[in-house]
């Protein structure tokens, strides 16, 4: 005599396996899923300064930017002079790495910045405004500088 109650709990536990394998997958989709991703700042930027236009790409799986153009005289030999490391005093200032492995921190890229006037690395974090223009700034520990890029054109 079949009364259905067997059939029943089986159909029960079916059920709940595969709710409980939908919310399992789910929930490994949003852990592997950034919630948010920083604004895309590839491009040509010029410093706030004007003296110069910094290009900003992908380098692997970050992004970097390099010295692309002067738009006013270098002061001196044309070379990262006051860098600490005595092999890399003789580099060129056109082309060198500024802005070094940014990466995606959600609401701004974070990495490191190269001050070739001071010869300097500090911790960088860069960031899109609503207008259009991307702050850099420069930071040691707590304290930071900002300061405004706009697009080159």
């Amino acid at each position: 005599v079949y009364d259905g109650t067997t059939e029943t709990r089986f159909q029960e536990r079916a059920y709940m396996t595969k709710t409980s394998l939908l919310l399992l997958s789910a929930a490994a989709l949003l852990a592997t899923t950034p919630v948010m991703a920083a604004a895309p700042i590839s491009g040509k930027w010029m410093t706030a300064e004007k003296d110069s236009i910094i290009e900003i790409a992908p380098c692997g799986t970050n992004m970097c930017g390099k010295i692309s153009k002067f738009l006013t005289p270098v002061q001196g030999p044309p070379f990262d002079r006051n860098n600490p490391d005595a092999k890399l005093k003789n580099r060129p200032l056109l082309g060198l790495p500024i802005l070094l492995a940014l990466k995606d921190g959600g609401k701004q890229w974070e990495g490191n910045i190269y001050d070739p006037k001071k010869g300097k690395t500090y911790k960088s974090k860069v960031y899109m405004n609503p207008n259009g223009t991307m702050t850099v700034k420069g930071c040691i520990a707590f304290f930071c500088q900002g300061f405004v890029w706009t697009a080159a054109r």
